[in-house]
């Protein structure tokens, strides 16, 4: 599909760089990274020698139909749609506040006249990523940095909130984790059979095997903080092989189980290293057939748009979909 998306250029980003660093810098080299559906990610080299990362939010960035990118009640919905610079600022202090790494931020920048756009400056940890890592086949390295992201999930897991919702918005006192995951897998169930009949098929089936597993799940009144979307591609790994999260807007207050569960799917045979006693199995089974169904409605939606990279994401659909249907 064909795009006439106008991204950001250097002469505008050159003039944020010098302000971050406090010094005249000249960028010769932008390079539009790959992996952001909802904001643009640059790599800008400086002809000093070093780089850094500009994150932009604005309309030509953002790859999801703009009436799938706001919630009736965003400040009630903890999954409402992740995007926007206050969500990261937000997002990079309170992972600060407990010890994890993420980019430093160096400089934001709010409507910006000639970008049109939020920005923020941010340190270039070139990594690779943890995803990288697993695909060059390093298996000490991976495992050496998976126990080390095991500590910084251990880290953000501990108890500190008895509401939900992202961490820069009023959180939600009245509704549990699982209701809140529950309604929003209703909600994916029911657009993701609108756009595929063998869902509609076994979608009754489905509606109620979620009603069980919820009907399992035991009350719980505190919550840790938690990524929301913890691939090991949103992990980039530094030089000293420390972890640093990355595409963090939607972090937010909420049960463990969610991460750990999104984890689990991404990592596969993996997931050992980082996995931790105590967690809640009703709530594995909820929210793991809970990502199953988002992970069929969400790409789909997205499709609905000029994202460019649509057989990555009908790869994701058709996957998601078996696996949803083996609960049926």
């Amino acid at each position: 599909m064909s795009s006439t998306r106008e991204f950001a250029q250097i002469l505008p980003l050159q003039d944020l760089v010098g302000r971050a660093l406090q010094r005249e810098v000249t960028v010769s080299g932008l390079e539009r990274l790959r992996g952001g559906t909802k904001k643009g990610v640059y790599r800008l080299e400086l002809a000093q020698g070093s780089s850094v990362v500009a994150y932009v939010w604005g309309a030509a960035e953002n790859f999801w139909p703009q009436d799938m990118c706001s919630s009736p009640d965003p400040d009630g919905d903890p999954f409402a749609h992740a995007d926007g610079v206050d969500l990261f600022v937000g997002a990079s202090r309170v992972l600060e506040s407990v010890g994890v790494r993420s980019p430093r931020v160096y400089l934001v920048e709010r409507a910006h006249p000639k970008l049109n756009a939020d920005v923020a400056i941010v340190e270039d940890v070139r990594g690779p990523t943890l995803e990288e890592h697993i695909a060059h086949g390093e298996p000490d390295l991976v495992v050496r940095v998976l126990g080390r992201l095991g500590e910084v999930l251990a880290a953000m897991a501990v108890p500190v909130q008895t509401g939900v919702g992202k961490v820069s918005r009023p959180l939600v006192h009245e509704r549990s984790c699982e209701s809140v995951v529950l309604d929003r897998a209703l909600v994916d169930l029911a657009e993701g059979a609108r756009r595929r009949p063998e869902l509609a098929r076994a979608a009754p089936r489905l509606e109620r095997r979620l009603g069980e597993f919820f009907d399992r799940v035991e009350p719980r009144s505190e919550h840790g903080v938690i990524h929301g979307e913890l691939g090991p591609d949103h992990v980039l790994v530094d030089q000293d092989e420390n972890p640093v999260l990355i595409d963090i807007e939607g972090l937010m207050y909420f049960d463990a189980e969610w991460e750990y569960t999104f984890l689990r799917l991404r990592l596969g045979d993996l997931y050992e290293y980082v996995e931790r006693p105590g967690l809640d199995p009703a709530r594995m089974d909820l929210y793991m057939l809970a990502h199953h169904v988002s992970l069929v409605a969400g790409p789909l939606r997205l499709l609905e748009g000029d994202y460019p990279h649509q057989q990555e994401m009908l790869g994701i659909v058709e996957y998601h979909l078996g696996r949803a249907l083996a609960h049926a």
